[in-house]
């Protein structure tokens, strides 16, 4: 047996979640700008609650341009729109939601998991099959662990298991730790669509700092000699 050391990691990428879309006509137009400004992998789209049809159609508004710039288009729940709607995958609130999602979902699109409260949790989802674990993301009552408890988090688990991790970032600070700490992916979100330069400044703003903490990583976690599009979420059927 050779004891050859594992591939470095690829560089975090950018996952960015849209502001709950009620009228999309607006965030339409923007998104392709934005898309072309930044290092993004994913968007996670989230739809205001109404009915399948118009949630559907939203969903078929935004996937061809989130595809066309190189992401993954992912809905932030209703697994059952997924496919009708053109996305590439669902974001589920935890194992109970991925388990009864995997079905409709694999293994053509991605199933990615969060409200990982636990270690545990976190292992059972990996087991299930999750695409990617998120980890940090504020529960119903807007409650969510400190920066650092979620930076040991991702520390552990990009040391020891294989799906890729998610940070779910509230700041540009957050975005260079969790970025430092191991994530595969950042998310933001909020902070980027509340920043008085636009949206397009702090997004390019995020991507430049996930890419330094990551060039200053430890020794092992080397950038060098790996092209950061291998752990997109979207995977190879869907680019």
């Amino acid at each position: 047996m050779s004891n050859k050391p594992p591939p470095p990691r690829p560089a975090p990428r950018l996952y960015l979640a849209t502001p709950v879309v009620d009228d999309p006509a607006a965030l339409q137009a923007e998104l392709p700008g934005l898309l072309a400004a930044a290092d993004v992998a994913a968007v996670l789209l989230r739809l205001k609650e109404t009915d399948q049809r118009t949630m559907i159609t939203r969903i078929k508004a935004f996937a061809p341009p989130v595809q066309k710039a190189g992401a993954a288009l992912l809905v932030d729940g209703y697994p059952e729109l997924v496919a009708r709607g053109g996305a590439d995958g669902a974001h589920l609130p935890g194992i109970a939601a991925l388990k009864e999602a995997l079905p409709s979902l694999k293994p053509d699109r991605i199933a990615g998991v969060g409200g990982l409260t636990t270690r545990h949790h976190s292992m059972d989802a990996g087991e299930l099959g999750a695409d990617y674990l998120l980890f940090g993301e504020p529960d119903a009552k807007g409650q969510r662990p400190s920066s650092q408890a979620i930076a040991e988090r991702l520390d552990w688990w990009a040391e020891l298991f294989e799906p890729p991790c998610v940070g779910y970032a509230t700041s540009l600070d957050e975005a260079y730790d969790f970025a430092a700490s191991g994530a595969d992916f950042v998310l933001v979100g909020e902070f980027i669509w509340a920043d008085p330069r636009g949206p397009k400044a702090a997004l390019i703003e995020a991507d430049a700092a996930i890419k330094k903490a990551f060039a200053a990583a430890p020794p092992g976690q080397d950038p060098e000699g790996q092209d950061p599009g291998d752990q997109d979420p979207a995977d190879s059927e869907h680019g």
